[in-house]
This record gives C-alpha cells, sequence and structure tokens, in this order.
C-alpha cells in the first residue's frame, strides 16, 4: 500500500491551495480537507493510478540522474581499474562494463551475445568486473579467475567457467582451471592475494554505489542497464553511445 499512500499523498497536494501548503490551515480544517479528498479519489480511482505512475516516474529519473553522478564520480574505478580484465580493443571507442558472476544464469545466458560482439565489433572494449553475489563458490570462482591472469589464461578460463554446465564450486573450479591448462598450485597461492581481495571488495562496494543489486549489469559510458539484454539491444545501447558522438566518460 505505499504507492496508494504517497499518492493521496501527492493528491491532497495537487487539490490544496497554496496557504494549505504553507501550513495555516487549522487541525479541524485539515480533517475537513482530508474528508474531501478522500471523498473524490474514491469516487475517481484512476486519479491514484494516474499519481502513481507520475511518482514513479520521477523517481526513475532521480534515480538515472543520482547514476549518472555516480558514474562520473567513479569513472576511472569502473572504466580504467588496472584489476579488471580487458577484452576487445583496449583503444575501443566504447567501454562496456559487465558486472557477472559465475553461478548467474542470465549471465551464462549473456556470455555467447558477448562473445559475439567481440567478434564483430573491432571498436568496443569490454570490462569484466568480477562482482561475486551467489555464495562461496561464485567467490573463489572470482578470485580464481583474477588470479589467473598472471598466466595469461583469464579468457579462456571465464568462457570456459561460463560454458560449464551446473552450479560452480571449489571443486569445478580447479577442474576447469587445469582444463585449460592453468597451473594450479600457482593459481591458489596468487588467489590468495590481498590485492584481489581488495579489487573485490571495490568491485562490491562500486555495485552499490551504483544501484547495482544484481547480475548481469552493464554501464556503457553514463548509463547502468540492470539485467539481461539480448544481442541486438546490447549493440544497439553500444550505437547509441557512437552516435551521440561517443564516450562522455568511458
Amino acid at each position: 500500500m505505499p504507492h496508494v499512500f504517497r499518492s493521496l499523498l501527492v493528491a491532497a497536494a495537487l487539490l490544496l491551495p497554496q496557504a494549505a501548503l504553507a501550513g495555516e490551515f487549522t487541525d479541524t480544517q485539515r480533517e475537513e480537507i482530508g474528508a474531501i479528498v478522500r471523498e473524490y479519489l474514491l469516487r475517481n480511482p484512476d486519479v491514484l493510478t494516474e499519481v502513481s505512475q507520475e511518482l514513479e516516474r520521477r523517481q526513475k529519473l532521480a534515480e538515472d540522474e543520482q547514476r549518472k553522478n555516480a558514474i562520473a564520480e567513479n569513472a576511472d574505478e569502473i572504466f580504467r581499474s588496472g584489476a579488471d580484465f580487458v577484452a576487445g580493443n583496449p583503444q575501443g571507442d566504447v567501454t562496456m562494463v559487465e558486472f557477472f558472476d559465475y553461478n548467474c544464469p542470465w549471465c551464462k545466458k549473456s556470455m555467447p551475445i558477448i562473445k559475439k560482439l567481440l567478434e564483430t565489433d573491432g571498436k568496443l572494449k569490454i570490462v569484466f568486473k568480477e562482482f561475486p553475489i551467489l555464495g562461496e563458490g561464485s567467490e573463489y570462482a572470482a578470485r580464481a579467475a583474477m588470479a589467473s591472469q598472471a598466466q595469461g589464461k583469464y579468457l579462456e578460463f571465464h568462457l570456459a567457467l561460463f560454458e560449464h554446465t551446473g552450479k560452480i564450486d571449489a571443486q569445478t573450479v580447479d577442474e576447469i582451471a587445469q582444463s585449460v591448462g592453468i597451473d594450479l598450485k600457482k593459481l591458489k597461492a596468487d588467489m590468495e592475494s590481498a590485492d584481489i581481495a581488495a579489487a573485490i571488495d571495490r568491485n562490491l562496494k562500486l555495485a552499490q554505489t551504483l544501484g547495482i543489486s544484481g547480475t548481469p549489469a552493464f554501464v556503457i559510458d553514463k548509463t547502468v542497464i540492470p539485467g539481461y539484454l539480448p544481442e541486438r539491444a546490447l549493440a544497439a545501447a553500444v550505437q547509441e553511445v557512437r552516435d551521440a558522438g561517443g564516450c562522455s566518460v568511458c
């Protein structure tokens, strides 16, 4: 009922004269006005829907503006962190950042689309942000993936993890690592790096700052796109940045 309650308040404010907003009515007058507003809304329930929609529209605009400001303030950490693996063209004209979890089914569904974009868009830079939010297996996989960069195996390992059917846990990660030629002993040692732990922690905090609570989530220039997008929509989001003159912060 919170939307309805807010709708009542907004509708009441719209119906009251300016004096009411200045607090110049008595308690009795306020009660009478409240009764009038209630009766009006009961007779015209469509007003509640209209007001609720307007509230949601304004809230979304405010959230979008807040995210844009957060992206601008954290642009270096989002687009140019040395801890993240970069795929595609490092000097690309548009950068797309993906926040993901190896146990996220929608991230698995997104991976063929990401691969296709890498193959077909020679001007696209993609930054992979480890965002392990789905349990210990995800956190283990994220640390292992970041550690695999020291062996030059990140992308191959990353793709193999997403191609696995079923849950990703520590044992599965180790098996996949070996299957792509990773030195498991070195990987396990590198996984304990304080730098890797700090990078993942920064990603978690960064996601919170950007209002990202699930995976996958994409950041393309000044826009946060939460959730899965089909290939055409994701490519269109990249093209929209190009059509606007290119990256403004990425």
